[in-house]
């Protein structure tokens, strides 16, 4: 899978932007605030139709324009694509493939996949579980795009029940009671679906986190991730799972009814990391945090390509520089010419001297591309 051109227009703080990609390694070069980490932003858009920078998409227009675009060709082994998002201030964005407008974002998904590290991503070992499931969930996407549709119809049957329960607690009517009966029944079967697709892409990534870490670590560590599931999902079989979770929502109910909130499903679910039996998030060194995130992306790579059978891109948002000289190399060895690699930075000689060679140089200096 290679991304030969990126086009933006009126994109944060790009203009017109044409860039053609040349070489299988691109170091994007510059100083802070100048534009760099908003390229890897649009190619992340590009693949999984989401930001983790901001969920609004006017904060991704430039300012005094009313709209933007990001179009991104993309060669795969039996084909070739043109993907395309139209931004607007005033409405609804736009996708097309091949030049033609979708009205799934199903249909969309999967056509670009990438794989992003940045320094934020200590925030999978120290942040808030949301951080987590975020990530877990935009892997399962690229691994399985209708699992974009399920978790879109769980967030809205949430967010109705949890409307539902906060009247009942305001009101105290038998009526509304008897109703949330039905959004029981609907938590529970969509619910039941991401907790599925979640155990399993664990079960199928902490092998490879483990091992990637064992090489990392020099066999010094034992890097162990426990799937922290608010409904236990033990038997795998979905209606294994709405048993165990209709049980799990009737012991939470006087709970649910006096908070006014739904307590009960995915959305608390959580990972656990740890390091040789001790937590990684309390306990860990940030050199041991740093090699916990690495082996999560290197396990992030090998998985997609297991399932989809070719390489993702990677994308490295001024990370390489927080990665001491041994951590680069392990990284260094598992790319090769195998990965399409952009890496942002601000100096070139944070890199290696083999990041260095053969790699295309680009210099962005106020949203233009030198």
């Amino acid at each position: 899978m290679y991304l030969t051109t990126l086009q933006l227009r009126y994109f944060r703080n790009y203009l017109e932007q044409l860039i053609e990609f040349q070489a299988q390694k691109t170091i994007i070069l510059g100083n802070n605030a100048q534009g760099k980490s908003n390229l890897l932003e649009a190619i992340e858009l590009l693949s999984s139709l989401k930001s983790h920078r901001s969920p609004k998409d006017r904060d991704l227009i430039c300012e005094a324009h009313q709209g933007a675009q990001i179009i991104g060709n993309v060669r795969r082994l039996y084909n070739e694509h043109q993907l395309a998002i139209t931004f607007r201030a005033s409405g609804r964005r736009t996708i097309e493939l091949n030049q033609e407008t979708l009205r799934r974002q199903i249909d969309f998904l999967g056509a670009l996949n990438a794989v992003q590290f940045s320094s934020n991503d200590l925030e999978l070992v120290k942040g808030s579980p949301e951080y987590r499931r975020h990530w877990l969930d935009m892997l399962l996407v690229q691994l399985e795009p209708v699992y974009s549709s399920i978790l879109q119809e769980y967030q809205k049957i949430l967010k109705q029940r949890n409307a539902l329960l906060k009247s009942i607690k305001e009101d105290k009517s038998d009526t509304l009671a008897y109703s949330l009966q039905i959004w029981d029944q609907q938590l529970v079967q969509v619910g039941s679906r991401v907790i599925r697709r979640r155990a399993r892409v664990i079960e199928r990534l902490a092998p490879l986190a483990r091992d990637w870490h064992r090489k990392i670590a020099s066999d010094k560590e034992t890097l162990e991730i426990t799937y922290l599931a608010n409904v236990d999902p033990s038997g795998g079989q979905t209606e294994e799972i709405q048993r165990a979770f209709f049980a799990r929502l009737e012991s939470r109910k006087v709970a649910e009814l006096n908070l006014g909130t739904t307590v009960v499903g995915p959305h608390r679910d959580d990972l656990e990391l740890r390091i040789n039996q001790t937590s990684a998030k309390f306990y860990g060194s940030q050199g041991q945090q740093r090699t916990l995130v690495l082996s999560l992306k290197l396990a992030e790579l090998q998985l997609i390509e297991e399932v989809i059978g070719e390489a993702p891109l990677l994308l490295l948002d001024d990370v390489l520089a927080e990665l001491d000289l041994e951590r680069q190399s392990q990284l260094l060895q598992v790319i090769q010419d195998r990965y399409q690699t952009l890496v942002t930075t601000t100096h070139l000689n944070s890199f290696a001297q083999p990041w260095l060679k053969d790699a295309q140089i680009l210099t962005v200096k106020a949203g233009k591309i030198e």
